[in-house]
């Protein structure tokens, strides 16, 4: 879309106007829209065209429609996060990935429905609903970040911004036959997101994209990395050497003002692992979560992936970190039973008004200060074992999860003659949250069921550009991936 903008081959009213049919088409049934912002968004799209004809520099994302889940800040416009709870907001400022998107160029259709408080692995509330699977409207395409999910895979947005605490972009990725980032802690700021990002919330969850392609991955990560002093997390990390089209160096111009942009590559270019030049890629693959077995379909993906990665050259071998079977439980205590102080003050006395999503995480007993201050301990000693056990991997090869997309509510499944809960299924997923590792996600097949399979590839901190070469790389073997 870049490319046919930047050509004139079509402009970025076609192109709202397009996306905006779409939304009509598809978003009834699949429910994945909290607001539409159809006027704002052909006021944006003539805005952009203008500056076309005036021969302005353009941004990275110049034109693109996109969305946002409905956790970040929109300055005047409430921020409801699925949650009752928060009639009356209104944001005063823009949260920094939107200020982002909208310096590169991208033009704002929507925003995209979560569970209440992104609490849940489904998308359902009492304010906007259940959003549903675009492949199978009886399941669920995932959360929190189902709403954004489910609108990239139904075409009714290119892409979007949401937020990742425990596979809360990589699952719904997964689930709905699209492609995920959780990047490396601070690479992209996340100030302006609700339920702030701050201490403890930032231990775990971070902002990140999601497209269709690995290589939309990429352009949407190039537009968002940023430092931003707001926000206690963010981290002053460049921008890899650009590579491919439209990407530039970090530091290249200050936020207002994008750069001028260099002639495009074609779109079908070869992508050399550039980011690997300096040492050859090495391939570990992790079948399951140690004992946890995973659906059928699940290990054949991974298998498969295995495949084209050998395939291209790069060195695969079996891979099973020694340690880190306490590591989901870690997570559990940092990302819920934590916060869940908080929470439970705010919601005092109104338990009862609270959606299904939400309650179901709010049962575990409050960790004492003891308690949090030992996992925090064995998180580190975790992270640190898993480094040096990675010296020589590129990344990690695994299951996103253990199951394809699921029916609404379904909690159990029988997995290899063992009864797999929601925690158990979810342990591959809430590794890289724990331990603040990158982690891409991308579909590779189709289930028996005819539901899209996706697999992870799990990196090394700060190496996020790394990691996207490979997924375009496995995307490339893969070939095209047609979608619904």
């Amino acid at each position: 879309m870049v490319q046919m903008v930047r050509d004139r081959a079509i402009s970025p009213v076609e192109l709202v106007e397009a996306h905006l049919r779409q939304i009509d088409a598809r978003n009834p049934a699949v429910n994945a829209f909290v607001r539409v912002f159809a006027e704002r968004a052909r006021a944006e799209a003539r805005e952009r065209e203008a500056a076309i004809g005036r021969g302005e520099a353009l941004g990275l994302l110049h034109g693109v429609p996109l969305t946002v889940k409905d956790s970040f800040d929109i300055a005047g416009q409430p921020t409801a996060a699925g949650s009752r709870f928060r009639e009356g907001h209104r944001a005063a400022n823009d949260a920094a990935a939107v200020t982002r998107l909208r310096a590169e160029g991208a033009i704002l259709l929507g925003r995209t429905n979560t569970p209440e408080m992104l609490a849940s692995y489904e998308t359902d509330n009492f304010v906007t609903g259940r959003t549903n699977n675009p492949w199978d409207l009886d399941r669920t395409p995932g959360g929190s970040s189902g709403g954004e999910a489910a609108a990239i895979a139904a075409f009714c947005s290119a892409g979007g911004v949401a937020s990742d605490g425990g596979g809360s972009i990589r699952v719904p990725a997964h689930f709905c036959g699209i492609a995920g980032l959780k990047p490396t802690p601070g690479r992209i700021p996340a100030t302006g997101h609700y339920p702030a990002l701050g201490y403890p919330g930032g231990l775990t969850t971070v902002v990140g994209p999601m497209a269709r392609t690995a290589r939309d991955l990429r352009l949407l990560f190039s537009a968002l990395v940023s430092f931003d002093a707001q926000d206690p997390f963010s981290v002053p990390v460049p921008l890899a050497a650009p590579r491919k089209p439209y990407e530039r160096p970090y530091a290249s111009a200050p936020l207002s003002a994008p750069a001028p942009l260099a002639a495009p590559m074609p779109a079908d270019a070869p992508v050399p692992l550039t980011a690997l030049a300096s040492r050859p890629a090495r391939i570990g693959v992790w079948e399951q979560f140690y004992q946890i077995p995973v659906h059928a379909d699940i290990r054949a993906a991974v298998r498969k992936a295995a495949g084209m990665l050998a395939g291209l050259g790069l060195a695969v071998d079996d891979f099973q970190p020694a340690g880190l079977e306490r590591a989901p439980n870690v997570w559990g205590l940092l990302f819920a039973q934590w916060p869940q102080i908080a929470m439970r003050k705010m919601f005092e006395g109104r338990e009862e008004e609270l959606h299904w999503t939400l309650r179901e995480s709010l049962t575990q007993d409050q960790p004492t200060a003891e308690q949090a201050l030992l996992n925090l301990a064995a998180r580190d000693r975790m992270r640190a074992s898993l480094l040096r056990q990675m010296e020589n991997i590129s990344a990690i090869l695994m299951p996103v999860c253990g199951v394809p997309a699921f029916a609404h509510r379904q909690r159990k499944w029988e997995i290899d003659g063992k009864s797999v809960g929601l925690f158990q299924a979810m342990m591959p997923a809430v590794l890289a949250n724990v331990l603040g590792l990158p982690a891409v996600t991308i579909p590779v097949t189709l289930s028996e069921e005819g539901l899209p399979v996706g697999v992870q590839l799990v990196g090394r901190p700060y190496e996020d550009e790394l990691l996207l070469d490979l997924a375009v790389r496995l995307e490339e073997a893969r070939g095209p991936w047609t979608g619904l």
